[in-house]
């Protein structure tokens, strides 16, 4: 039997566009994916981050894992009326 390990990393949920949700990896640049909807986004994240994981191991190279993730939190800030805004449908 092989020997598994659970590792986790952080995973970006853009909202797309035409709808539904791109995915993509700070930790593996590349790695990304997309989603119809939230869950079938997580569900596909899942799987891609397994077989690139898969893909690197048998590749030989080391795979690092992190103890500590970032806290990310959405912080509201009070700006004049004067100034202009535009908003963005995704970070880019």
């Amino acid at each position: 039997m092989k020997k598994q390990a659970i590792l986790k990393y952080l995973a970006v949920f853009n909202p797309a566009e035409e709808g539904g949700y791109n995915v993509s990896f700070p930790s593996f640049p590349g790695c990304v994916t997309f989603g119809k909807t939230f869950e079938d986004a997580k569900k596909m994240a899942k799987e891609v981050l397994e077989l690139w994981l898969e893909e690197l191991s048998s590749g030989g190279e080391e795979i690092i894992s992190h103890d500590t993730h970032p806290i990310i939190d959405e912080i509201s800030a009070v700006v004049s009326n004067k100034a202009k805004v535009s908003y963005a449908s995704s970070c880019r």
